[in-house]
Order: structure tokens, then C-alpha cells, then sequence
């Protein structure tokens, strides 16, 4: 009698977890036809369908990941509007040249994109949502970041990489990307991407972002003591302030860590040659001309010629 009732019970619980996984299997089912929906109405652009789409998926599954990032999406790309504008400096891109009644040039005519900061704070309200539930998708933090550097928020642009250098740091690098799957990348890879964000405000030409680049190396440098690239990205940001001594500091730490490395040995006896220690200078010239490629040998001769002069 026992064994029945046991085995009655046993059948019942398979039975119950089996719903169950149908049940998981079918709302997994939904979520991909409605990711695949939003997909399709993005490429044709239609933004009614999809937000009818974003509606729907919401009702069915709101805490589904992709959903998140499918509501940035729309909010993002629909705030992007590209206007024709009138200046007389030639815009970036192309542009229509005007010419005057004496055939000279008057003024160009091109295209500039402007974001409607509305939509864009909603898309960044929904990343925000998805970040707090999902905190491992390095894609939604990457997608808010280079959302931010679109619209060149550059101090929230620099306070989000912090953001995800920090929380590096808790997971171990073991992020996730889009349908959560896992990111098969390393400590390295993850780094390389934050070199490509210190470059991105690097190549602004603006002085008054070498503060975001040092406050991302530093923080950088906070869990990863040895990353070179931090340590000259640091000493750049003090070389183009003109403090050479507090350049040298995290060239000389990096020379330690790899004495070869011949980008650091030109910077070290540029730093030098900048602050007029002419002998340092051309001793750092020899080294970088040891271990250089063919571009670094022939500036560090030149260099050196110019010194011994």
C-alpha cells in the first residue's frame, strides 16, 4: 500500500515539474517571437509596430531581459534625427559646398545629428531597469556607455565605465551578453575594451576631458595594479599638462613591469626630453631604438640626433 501511494505521489510531482518546464519553455518560445518581431519591424524601420511589439512583450514577460535592451533600442534609435544645416566651416562627413556670385566659397551645407534628449533619457531609464535586474550583461552597460558618448554626456559616459570597472572586479569578469549567455572573454578583453572608451576621449582633442581619462585610469589601476595601458594613459594626461615628474611616476612603475616595451621607453624619453634632461632623454631614445618597430626606431633617431646637436 505504501509503495502505490509513494509511486502515485512520484507521478504526480514528475507530472508537476513537467507543466512546469512546459510552461518555461513556452514563455521562452514567446519571448523569442517577440524578439524576433521587434527585430524585424527595426530594420523596416517601423516604429509603431514596434512599440506595439514592446507593449505586447511587456505584458507577457516585463522582466525579460532582451526586453530591456529592445526598449533602449527604440528609445535611442528614435531620438537619433539627422537635421541640414547651413555653416561656414565645412562639417564633418559630406557636405554641399556654396559658392558665391564671385565663384568663391560662401558656406557648406551638410548634415548634423541631433538626439531628442527626452527619448533618450527614457531609453536610458529602461538600460538602468536592465542593469539593476541583470548586473553580468557587459552589452547593457556597453550599450549605455556608447549611448552616453553619442550625445557627448562625457562625465556620465566616464562615470558608467567606472561603474562596470568596478563591478569587474565583484564578478570576476564573468559577464554575460545578449539572451544571457555567457561571454567567453578574459580579464584582457575586458580591459582592451576600456582602452578603446580612454582612446574615444583621447581623440576629442578637448584638455578638459584629461580628467575622465585619468579618473578611468586610476580606477583601472585600483584593481589591476599592472595594466600598462592604464599606467601610460595616466602619464599621458600629465604630460599634456605639462606636470613631467608626475608623468614619469607611471612610466617608470610600467619600464619595471616590462622593460621592453618600447611605447613606454618613447614616452619615459619624451617626459624626459620635455622636462630638459637631454641625457635621460637620448638614454630612453637608445632603448626604444633596441626594441622599437621600424616606425619608433626612426623617430627615436631623429630624436636623438636633434639632442646631440
Amino acid at each position: 500500500m505504501y509503495l502505490n501511494e509513494h509511486s502515485a505521489n512520484k507521478d504526480y510531482q514528475m507530472k508537476k515539474i513537467l507543466f512546469l518546464i512546459a510552461i518555461l519553455l513556452t514563455q521562452v518560445g514567446f519571448c523569442q517571437n517577440f524578439q524576433s518581431e521587434f527585430l524585424k519591424y527595426c530594420q523596416s524601420k517601423d516604429t509603431l509596430n514596434q512599440l506595439k511589439v514592446l507593449e505586447e512583450w511587456k505584458k507577457s514577460n516585463p522582466n525579460d531581459s532582451e526586453l530591456f535592451t529592445s526598449y533602449f533600442n527604440y528609445h535611442f534609435s528614435k531620438s537619433r534625427k539627422e537635421v541640414i544645416e547651413l555653416t561656414t566651416n565645412q562639417p564633418n562627413g559630406q557636405s554641399l559646398v556654396l559658392k558665391d556670385s564671385l565663384n568663391k566659397t560662401a558656406g557648406f551645407l551638410g548634415s548634423k545629428i541631433h538626439y531628442d534628449q527626452k527619448e533618450v533619457k527614457k531609453g536610458l531609464v529602461k538600460i538602468d531597469e536592465g542593469i539593476k535586474l541583470y548586473p553580468n550583461r557587459l552589452d547593457m552597460r556597453f550599450g549605455k556607455i556608447y549611448a552616453l558618448g553619442q550625445i557627448l554626456d562625457w562625465n556620465n559616459f566616464t562615470l558608467e565605465i567606472i561603474k562596470t570597472i568596478k563591478y569587474s572586479a565583484t564578478n570576476k569578469n564573468n559577464w554575460t551578453w545578449t539572451n544571457n549567455e555567457t561571454r567567453n572573454s578574459t580579464e584582457k578583453d575586458f580591459l582592451l575594451d576600456i582602452q578603446t572608451y580612454q582612446m574615444q576621449l583621447y581623440n576629442t582633442g578637448n584638455d578638459e576631458l584629461l580628467k575622465n581619462m585619468r579618473e578611468i585610469a586610476n580606477e583601472v589601476l585600483k584593481y589591476y595594479p599592472n595594466h600598462i595601458e592604464s599606467l601610460s594613459n595616466l602619464s599621458i594626461t600629465y604630460l599634456l599638462a605639462k606636470k613631467y615628474d608626475k608623468a614619469l611616476e607611471p612610466l617608470l612603475k610600467a619600464e619595471k613591469l616590462d622593460p621592453k616595451d618600447y611605447i613606454v621607453l618613447s614616452n619615459i624619453a619624451q617626459a624626459y626630453n620635455l622636462k630638459g634632461e637631454k641625457q635621460n632623454a637620448i638614454k630612453y631614445y637608445e632603448k626604444t631604438l633596441e626594441y622599437g618597430d621600424e616606425r619608433a626606431k626612426k623617430y627615436a633617431k631623429q630624436q636623438i640626433t636633434e639632442l646631440k646637436k
